[in-house]
């Protein structure tokens, strides 16, 4: 169908609906089709623009590809070069560091493209953090953010090996219509707070915020206190990888602002509790309480989950 044929055939229908459901009717479909006009014009946009930018000889559509708006919509259309397993695989190593603070590892158990809801994706979580249903919780939601940002296209994820006091199911989002910022073209620098609705959480959504500027630099041994959302958080800079906590001592509910880095150990500077950074917060008086991270392309993303970042003393 031509794109006026197409714009004729779209305005009969909404006016077919008016006619049945009404003026209110009518104008909800009309936004809906404003949003999904705009979606597209941006994703069309991006496209421009990031083959005006790709260096000579590129191959155009590893560059598309590498463009999450644009490869969503590669994705929606099944214009996508690379299968979903394979796409699933490169999410996984990225949160592969990640988990291995958590002497854990993760792999893929099957993946059902018939399934009635949609693809359906089984994981298999190895050596969670033993006796922290928070640690195995925030593995599970990085695990489910980093695979929603690469396989859009599934429609569930099942995990084996978390706690039994954890959800077993959790959808993942469908479509990401965002512009990153960091793409050519861009609007800027992104914001401190620029969240995005992710898994369900048991007290509530769990949010995914990007940090800005990202702080702590590669290599550096460092910690860094953030607000995000409104919440304290501690970061902690080790060679090789960023680690995310609620900043609150479990031992004497001080912050950890002033706490000292020695090698790998935490030791707070109100009651001198130590804690492995490395291994979850794992400590001789208790545990820190882990958030979900994400580090990629020079860009820090965590996760504020009610669970671990609620209304608690």
């Amino acid at each position: 169908m031509a794109g006026q044929e197409t714009g004729e055939h779209i305005a009969e229908l909404l006016d077919e609906l008016a006619r049945r459901a009404g003026p209110e009717a009518r104008d909800t479909a009309d936004e809906l089709v404003r949003s999904v006009v705009e979606f597209y014009g941006e994703g069309l946009a991006r496209t421009v623009r990031l083959l005006k930018a790709a260096p000579a000889g590129a191959d155009p559509v590893a560059v598309l590809v590498a463009d999450e708006l644009v490869g969503d919509l590669l994705i929606l259309h099944d214009l996508h070069p690379e299968d979903t397993l394979t796409r699933v695989g490169r999410a996984l190593d990225k949160v592969r560091p990640y988990l291995g603070s958590h002497a854990g590892d993760v792999e893929v158990a099957g993946l059902d493209l018939d399934a009635s809801e949609g693809p359906t994706l089984r994981l298999r979580l190895r050596g969670s953090c033993d006796g922290c249903p928070s640690s195995t919780q925030t593995v599970r939601w990085t695990i489910e953010e980093a695979v929603a940002r690469l396989a859009p296209e599934v429609a569930r994820i099942d995990v084996e090996g978390v706690a039994e006091d954890t959800p077993r199911e959790q959808p993942l989002l469908q479509i990401q219509p965002h512009r990153p910022d960091d793409a050519p073209g861009g609007t800027g620098a992104p914001e401190a707070s620029d969240a995005s609705r992710g898994p369900e959480a048991p007290d509530g959504p769990v949010q995914w915020h990007t940090v800005s500027p990202p702080a702590l630099p590669a290599g550096d041994r460092s910690t860094h206190v953030t607000e995000v959302g409104g919440h304290p958080l501690l970061l902690v800079r080790l060679p090789g990888n960023l680690y995310a906590y609620r900043d609150r001592c479990p031992s004497c509910g001080g912050g950890l602002g002033a706490a000292v880095l020695d090698g790998e150990s935490l030791r707070c500077a109100r009651c001198a509790a130590q804690f492995d950074v490395r291994r979850a917060g794992h400590g001789d008086r208790g545990h820190l309480e882990p958030v979900p991270l994400l580090e990629e392309d020079g860009a820090v993303r965590v996760a504020l989950p009610g669970e671990l970042l609620g209304a608690r003393p």
